[in-house]
């Protein structure tokens, strides 16, 4: 009996410790299972679909232009995927994929054994499922608790998807290597094609380049890219997937080491100017996801010739003999990143649809690969100069004031200008005139007569007229606003003039037209803002002004330039030479230049706008005007002809006649004066005589005209 106990106590011990460490060795794998389970429940699944992809850039004709942010994905569906790559994937990375519930076992005791017999580790054992999860969620390094967690996400993956999301959500995030995400875009840009068309060898070749996508690149590596499509190839055949023979011939397709290349982003100011206004209106995670369409207001063939004349014009400055600055032919960029000032000539472009408001062209600096800083908008603010003018002349014709009204050219004597003490301007060219036309200071751009013309039209509605035209949120409160003596960026500069053939309305200059989400629903359109910004009236009188800036006065030059369109503008220029402008437009669109150095210098001695912008907007101008041919600027209010005298600016009488101050001239009719001449007395001649004026002017042509030009000095 005591031997039976003994031996009887002897066998429980035996067996006891054993299983008592089966129990424990099974509570730890238990209380670890719950633990990394509990761990998977904290990932949100619902992520694994939320893949970034590029966001689509179009322009306005609504082809693609571009692509911007995330990753340079094309997703689509399953079903237009070829059945071949579908297959290769699957013999290649998970044989089991609809047998297993998002862990291989099978295929991890396979691999398991393969290393160890092979005394490496080179052999994984993930499912499609564990990869998804680990390219989908942030669960860590390559770790084995990292590799624990996966499986348990995995599993969560298995049961919140079916198989066929699955895969179309492993096919679409996958990285191929040379900056292809997912399939579609991998076959598009190694072999020019759809992933639905995919022939065997192709398919199979992707699929070997998945576990080593960058090592194994087509573009790098044909013979490596070669060798893994066969190794696919021969797993294939060895799960019945194809034939022996499909193999074989297979193999002997060449792997072609010249790939079609897929739009990338196009590294331009036009898309840099697009990116600050997404991130103006959607929200960083927006962007980031991708997936968008972005229609813009862009139109390649303006991008283009605004890029090529900007270049061409610099380049042709830069050899001549006068120009004394570095060169862009001889700068060398520096090995570790960018300058952002450049030390060579500079300048930007800005093309606005007039009708709409819309950017057609942006153009912000010769070499967007050497420099970033964007030139055409703020903060690359810089002094408008002689530009500025033609609003100047737009508020004094507001105000009263008329295009034949006597200005003198003269020196401005101390104290003349309200608040502007002994500040006395000279004129550009150091020589001064007499009594002039008021017409004549802006055709050729007189400083001194501007200045007077400003002194008219009243500070405050100067400084409040170039706010209002978002010109700037502190313009100085001085005449010397007057001649341009502030800053602004060229793009806002331009969508200020754009209101002169726009009868004096100011339409918001935008770029982006429309936004849709992925799912091709709109969530974001232009406003078109359009706000009353200058008296229409006022705004026809002073575009008149303009036209004659490009037949006979400070642009007159762009006649022998090849232009012959009808159109209107001004020049600009700073002190010292250090930036040239010119800003113009026609019936459809307004365009801007600038052209002068990052770190303000001269230029080149007397280096005018007409000389160093105009050739630029020229060229532009008539490339654009094949897209956008223009019309007559045309009066946007009636017009009629009347009879004023210069020096009073009232209808004109008798006496105005006999003095040689009164002129015929068309008139918006709200701009007609209504009571006559009070300084040379005599009987009203445009009340009472207006019927009968063409017989009188027949009758008095001679003396009428001689001493009008007599007293503007011959002009």
């Amino acid at each position: 009996m005591k031997l039976f106990a003994r031996a009887r106590k002897s066998k429980l011990f035996r067996y006891g410790w054993k299983f008592t460490l089966v129990a424990l060795v099974a509570a730890a794998g238990l209380a670890v299972f719950l633990f990394y389970a509990g761990w998977a429940t904290t990932f949100d699944t619902k992520k694994v679909g939320e893949m970034p992809e590029r966001n689509t850039v179009f322009d306005v004709d609504g082809k693609i232009y571009s692509r911007l942010a995330g990753a340079n994905r094309l997703k689509v569906s399953l079903d237009q995927i070829s059945p071949f790559f579908i297959n290769a994937l699957l013999a290649r990375e998970d044989t089991r994929f609809y047998q297993h519930s998002g862990i291989d076992w099978r295929g991890i005791l396979r691999a398991l054994v393969h290393d160890i017999l092979s005394g490496s580790a080179k052999e994984g054992a993930s499912s499609i499922t564990q990869q998804l999860a680990r390219n989908s969620l942030p669960l860590g390094g390559r770790t084995i608790s990292r590799k624990v967690l996966e499986a348990m996400v995995a599993l969560r993956i298995e049961r919140d998807f079916t198989k066929q999301q699955i895969l179309e959500l492993y096919i679409n995030r996958i990285y191929f290597g040379s900056g292809c995400y997912g399939v579609e875009t991998a076959s598009q840009a190694y072999f020019g094609k759809s992933a639905s068309t995919l022939s065997l060898p192709e398919a199979a070749l992707l699929a070997g380049l998945i576990r080593s996508p960058n090592r194994f690149s087509p573009l790098r590596n044909p013979d490596g890219a070669a060798q893994q499509r066969d190794a696919v190839l021969d797993r294939m055949v060895e799960l019945k997937r194809i034939s022996a023979g499909e193999a074989n011939q297979a193999k002997l397709a060449k792997v072609n080491p010249h790939p079609k290349r897929l739009l990338q982003i196009q590294e331009n100011y036009a898309m840099d100017a697009v990116q600050r206004d997404l991130n103006a209106i959607l929200t960083q995670d927006q962007i980031d996801n991708g997936g968008l369409f972005i229609y813009t207001t862009l139109d390649p063939a303006v991008q283009n010739a605004a890029q090529d004349a900007l270049e061409t014009q610099l380049t042709k400055i830069e050899r001549q003999s006068n120009f004394r600055h570095p060169v862009k032919a001889k700068y060398q960029p520096p090995e570790n990143g960018e300058d952002s000032s450049m030390p060579y000539l500079e300048g930007a472009v800005v093309a606005i649809d007039n009708a709409s408001g819309g950017i057609r062209a942006l153009v912000g600096g010769r070499d967007y690969s050497q420099s970033k800083f964007n030139r055409a908008l703020s903060p690359a603010n810089r002094q408008v100069g002689s530009a500025f003018k033609p609003f100047v002349y737009a508020l004094a014709f507001t105000h009263g004031l008329l295009p034949g009204a006597a200005i003198s050219d003269g020196p401005i004597q101390p104290g003349e200008i309200d608040g502007a003490g002994n500040w006395s301007p000279g004129n550009s060219d150091g020589t001064y005139g007499g009594i002039q036309p008021c017409s004549y200071g802006l055709i050729h751009s007189r400083n001194t007569m501007s200045v007077r013309v400003g002194q008219f039209a009243g500070l405050d509605a100067v400084q409040k007229v170039a706010t209002s035209l978002n010109l700037g949120d502190n313009i100085p409160r001085g005449p010397a606003i007057y001649i341009g003596s502030f800053e602004t960026d060229l793009k806002d500069f331009t969508a200020a003039y754009s209101v002169f053939p726009n009868a004096g309305v100011r339409k918001q200059a935008y770029m982006i037209e429309r936004i849709d989400d992925q799912q091709h629903k709109p969530i974001y359109r232009a406003a078109h803002i359009s706000t009353l910004a200058l008296d229409p009236s006022a705004a026809w009188m002073t575009s008149q002004l303009m036209e004659e800036v490009l037949t006979r006065g400070t642009a007159a030059s762009a006649r022998s330039l090849g232009f012959k369109l009808p159109a209107a503008g001004k020049t600009g220029t700073t002190n010292d030479y250090k930036d040239a402008w010119f800003l113009g437009y026609t019936s459809t669109l307004t365009c801007g230049v600038w052209v002068g150095f990052d770190q303000p210098v001269t230029i080149i001695p007397r280096g005018y706008g007409a000389a160093l912008a105009l050739p630029v907007w020229v060229q532009v101008m008539n490339k654009a005007g094949q897209r956008y041919p223009p019309q007559d600027l045309q009066p946007t209010t009636p017009v009629q002809r009347a009879m004023v005298c210069s020096l009073s600016n009232h209808l004109a009488t008798t006496g105005c006649e006999a003095a040689g101050t009164a002129y015929e001239i068309d008139l918006p009719v709200d701009k007609i004066p209504t009571v006559a001449c009070e300084v040379h007395g005599g009987d009203q001649m445009f009340a009472n005589q207006l019927e009968n004026f063409g017989q009188k002017a027949v009758t008095f042509p001679n003396r009428f005209f001689q001493s009008f030009r007599k007293f503007f000095g011959g002009k």
